[in-house]
Formats: structure tokens, sequence, C-alpha cells
């Protein structure tokens, strides 16, 4: 069978969606891509390419796993358990040190703390488990005053909001999301991949490029010590390796929080169909109230770690920015190995997508044109 084969369905009206990734597929080159939509809680869109990519095949969605994290924060601040303006300190007092009193839950879960990584980095073994991530951060000063702009922490963020809800409810915020999101509804989307789902993992593949494409990106890379490189895990003695980290058992079984989740399009998508506009029959997740608080814009302009493509709402990426054609407070999350997941509140659109090979220089042209497909056939059904 040919890896460049689409399979999969689509419903009446969603057969351009079909086209545009055959499109995708066959320019990259068979990577192993799935794509799934909902609309209004119906799924539209159901396609994958490749054995190796089959529509339950899992793989790792790096930092889309925010947006599964996100969603359990957001549960707790409804429930009232968690308060968004409390100092993080006040269930942690050891995170207090350094100059870190005043920081809230808010300015984590927007980038706004400063707390980004530790003096030193983190080996990748480290980076597997949020206890200890959150054991090193309580006493790192921060890189910024917190409050002062907003960075981009790729792999600690989470682990602090875990720390949070473990000291308010004395149960880890991937055991939450097992047992109110992910087992309810069934999802795809695993923030601790039970061994008996092992055969279902395909690995994550390095990026494909000549000699001279790489020469010419790590000519501009920032340094291991700067801003960007600490976000990235990069300044450790051994700069972390992204593409074998979600391909480390433990890892995967682990779940951290912020980069660590298992899962495929399908999960992804249900995910936010479930959160903004209810699935197989239920409500909404979020109320609209809460929803209208999380898909805030909280964090715009320049990103001291990620440059000016940042912009965040709360815990969620602000996708509104991201795809103008998209309502001002769509919400969701990327990962950097190229997965993409969103909800459109005014479209009804849930999105998912995975693919299972790197973009050596991180940029996935794809999205936007698969995004705009599945919002064109949305917006004219």
């Amino acid at each position: 069978m040919n890896e460049n084969d689409v399979h999969g369905t689509v419903a009446d009206g969603f057969e351009a969606v079909r086209e545009e990734f055959a499109a995708v597929v066959a320019e990259e080159g068979g990577t192993g891509a799935q794509l799934a939509a909902y609309v209004h809680g119906r799924r539209v869109v159901d396609l994958w390419t490749g054995d190796e990519a089959a529509g339950d095949a899992l793989t790792g969605v790096y930092s889309s796993t925010k947006g599964a994290a996100t969603l359990v924060a957001a549960l707790l601040v409804q429930d009232g358990t968690l308060a968004l303006d409390e100092p993080v300190a006040r269930h942690w007092p050891e995170f207090a040190a350094a100059g870190k009193s005043g920081i809230t839950l808010r300015d984590v879960l927007t980038h706004r703390s400063g707390v980004i990584g530790v003096d030193g980095g983190f080996t990748a073994d480290e980076l597997a488990d949020d206890r200890t991530i959150a054991g090193r951060l309580a006493g790192q000063r921060p890189y910024w005053r917190p409050g002062s702009a907003y960075g981009y922490g790729g792999f600690v963020v989470f682990a602090i909001v875990n720390e949070v809800i473990r000291r308010v409810t004395g149960t880890a915020l991937q055991e939450i999301f097992e047992e109110r999101i992910r087992a309810p509804y069934g999802l795809d989307l695993h923030l601790g991949l039970p061994e008996v789902l092992e055969d279902r993992y395909r690995e994550i593949l390095p990026g494909l490029a000549t000699p001279e494409e790489l020469a010419a990106f790590w000519a501009t890379v920032p340094g291991p010590h700067s801003i960007t490189g600490i976000g990235y895990g990069l300044n450790s003695a051994t700069p972390l390796d992204q593409v074998a980290f979600l391909n480390t058992r433990r890892v995967r079984a682990l779940g951290q929080a912020s980069a660590g989740g298992v899962g495929n399009a399908r999960g992804l998508a249900a995910l936010y169909a479930a959160a903004g506009f209810g699935l197989d029959g239920r409500a909404p997740l979020l109320k609209p109230d809460t929803l209208g608080e999380f898909a805030m814009l909280h964090s715009t302009g320049a990103d001291l770690v990620t440059g000016p493509q940042g912009q965040y709402a709360l815990g969620f990426q602000a996708k509104g920015l991201r795809y103008p054609f998209l309502s001002a407070n769509a919400f969701g999350h990327n990962g950097s190995a190229g997965s993409e997941s969103f909800a459109d509140p005014v479209s009804g659109i849930a999105f998912g997508y995975t693919r299972r090979r790197f973009s050596f220089n991180w940029s996935y042209p794809e999205h936007d044109r698969l995004a705009a497909a599945v919002h064109r056939a949305a917006t004219d059904a």
C-alpha cells in the first residue's frame, strides 16, 4: 500500500477537505498524518494516510498536550476548586523562593511568570516527570520580572499547574484528566499511555533536510543559554533531543502535562468538541462563562521565547489570531512535531491533526491549508 494513499471518510460537503489533505500528503512525501474534525459535535472529517498512521494509531502530540491540561484546570476553576488570581505559593509554599511569592496561577497559564526553566537545564529523564520538574522550579529565580512580559515555557508550565492541583486536591492532573475527560468520552488522547496500548504507538521521526538547509537553520538558532534556549530545554549539558523525547517509554508512561501526551487526530478533535460544543449527546464540559474566560486573549505581542508568533489566551493558544478566518476567541494548542488542535466557538469547528515526522525547522504550513479547508466546508455547508 502506498503511504501517500488517503483513507477514511468525510461528510457530504467536506469533499474538498479530503482533496486538500491528499495534496498535503503528496507534497510532504508520506510523513504519516491524520486529520479529524467535528462541527457542532458531529464528526465530519476522519482521514489518515499510510498503514503506519491508521486512524486509531497513536503518536506523540507534544505541546498539544497543553490543551488537555488546560481543560483540567478550567474544570477545576469552574468547580471553584482553583482560583486563577491566588498566588501559587498559597498552596505550594516552597514556590515563593527567589522572588516568586506573588506569581499567580493566571500568570503561569498565560506564560507571564518568568519561570520557563532552571539554571543548568533539565536532563531528559527529569523532564519526563512533573514532580521532578516542580521540585527544581521551586527554588529557581524567574528569568524576567513576573507580569512584565510573556514567554513560552514549553516543557515546564504545566508542571507548576500540576503541583498546585496536587496540593489543592491531592490528585494529579493526569488522574483528573483520565477520570473526568478521557475515560467518559473514550478519547484517544492519553496523559500517561497504558502499557497495553503500546502496540498502537508509532514513533516520531526526525525531520528531513539537506546539509545546507540544516546548516542555514542552525546558524540562526539562539544559543542554549538564551531565553529561547532555556524555554526549549536546550541549556543542559546534553541539550534535549525533542524527537527522542516521546519515543521514550518513560515519557509516554508518565504523560507529563506540558508535552508528554500521546494521541491521534480523532482524540484531539473530540477533546475540543467535548469542551466547547458537547459530544455524544452530552452538554459541553465548559460553561459559557468559563469558556469565555479561558478563550479570552491574555498575552499578546512579542513572545520573549518564540518571537512574534506567540499570542495566548488562558492556557490555550489564541487561534483566532493564528488563523484570521476563525473567530476572535478560537482557542487550542499545537505541538512541535506538527500536531494542531483547536475549537472555534462561532463556526462550531473542533479540529485535530497529527503527523509523525518533525519539520527540521519547526514550520508546518499545511496547518493553514487544512484549517482553512475545514472552515470553508463548515461555513459553506
